[in-house]
């Protein structure tokens, strides 16, 4: 990745706002100098001086990153090139590397500084007692505009996610069989994506299922992980590969056993609204709401538009989720190299459910999708 070139840019930037700009580590960081991340545990781990962990950037200036040891030696960040790095030992005083480091930069008197949306309560605060007096601002909002707007290695970086998601997504068909539970399933995903060569999933994989005999559920694992998935039932996916820095987001419906009418019919209206969707991504005419306007509109006419329960998709690349969003009232107008999810979908409580979800880059004749396998209906017999 052109990391020095994107430093470059974001430098010049920061050279008629800011003075200084902190990014703990976080796909802002990732981006600018190719300090990587890894998968977020569920309870915080915490080494002494955490709170130092990220770093410093000014104009003008090479980088410097600050890492407590742990992080250094045993997350593996202590050999990166091209940035230097600096590590605050187990009893080092974090405070004094920080003003060391201040010390070093050309900084005047009374610097601006902004940090990343990502740093911590803890981080802000310590930092507002060793520079009393300044206003801190977001240098997420700074960045944004050069993450927004992808390269053509960028939007190839994304496709090869989705070659690794979609991969690992025919091993799992190919191992469905009717008995499964939905823990067997979202382990058999997350298995294949990081056999296929992911770091893990992107986020969080989810099993959406419905049928008459099985009410949906949101936000139950712990409930519907145990449910035994036998026909008539379908069974929404969402899932996606953390690839090389990027995130994927997919989402296919399968049916086990022979798909009934309804079924049918609500999988060819979101194929349907996925497809309008996708035409409306005109770069450089169409706007973010519109573009989710034109996919509701397929499912609104069918006397579903309820049971459209969310955003038509959402910005993506180094972050799972990120602005700007296909959604009413998002009036930003798409720009060639923008990518966006387009997940309509159709959740029914007491009967058939069905979703589809591709990555999808805006050009100026229409939306091109990053992954196009299996558009039918996937039938488990």
């Amino acid at each position: 990745m052109p990391y020095s070139r994107r430093l470059t840019r974001f430098q010049a930037v920061l050279a008629d706002q800011v003075d200084l700009v902190f990014f703990p580590i976080s796909a802002d960081l990732q981006y600018l100098t190719g300090v990587p991340r890894d998968i977020p545990n569920y309870g915080v781990t915490m080494h002494p001086g955490a709170w130092v962990e990220g770093a410093w950037i000014a104009p003008g200036a090479a980088p410097i990153l600050l890492l407590p040891r742990m992080t250094a030696e045993f997350g593996g960040l202590g050999s990166l090139q091209n940035i230097e790095i600096r590590v605050l030992g187990d009893w080092d005083d974090p405070a004094s590397m920080v003003r060391a480091i201040l010390g070093t930069l050309p900084l005047p008197a009374s610097p601006r500084v902004a940090v990343g949306d990502l740093t911590s309560a803890e981080t802000l605060i310590r930092l507002q007692g060793l520079l009393p007096g300044v206003v801190f601002s977001s240098a997420t909002a700074l960045l944004r505009p050069l993450r927004t707007i992808k390269s053509e290695e960028e939007i190839a970086g994304m496709r090869a996610a989705g070659e690794v998601t979609e991969r690992a997504f025919a091993d799992v068909l190919a191992r469905l069989k009717h008995g499964m539970t939905e823990l067997d399933i979202v382990t058999e995903v997350d298995y294949q994506l990081r056999r296929h060569g992911a770091l893990g999933p992107s986020f969080t994989t989810s099993l959406y299922n419905s049928g008459p005999n099985l009410p949906l559920l949101f936000g139950q694992r712990e409930v519907t992980w145990k449910r035994v998935l036998t026909p008539p039932v379908s069974i929404l996916f969402d899932m996606g590969a953390a690839y090389q820095g990027f995130c994927y987001d997919y989402g296919r419906t399968v049916s086990f056993g022979e798909p009934p009418a309804e079924l049918q019919r609500v999988h060819r209206l979101v194929m349907e609204a996925q497809a309008a969707g996708i035409r409306a991504m005109r770069a450089g005419q169409a706007t973010a709401e519109q573009v989710d306007a034109a996919a509701r509109q397929v499912i609104a006419d069918a006397g579903l538009g309820s049971e459209f329960r969310h955003r038509l998709g959402h910005g993506i690349g180094m972050d799972v989720h990120e602005p700007p969003f296909l959604t009413a009232g998002d009036t930003t107008v798409l720009q060639e190299g923008m990518l966006f999810t387009v997940e309509p979908s159709i959740m029914q409580f007491d009967t058939f459910s069905a979703r589809v979800e591709d990555v999808v880059v805006a050009r100026p004749g229409g939306g091109e999708p990053l992954t196009t396998g299996y558009p039918q209906l996937i039938v488990v017999e």
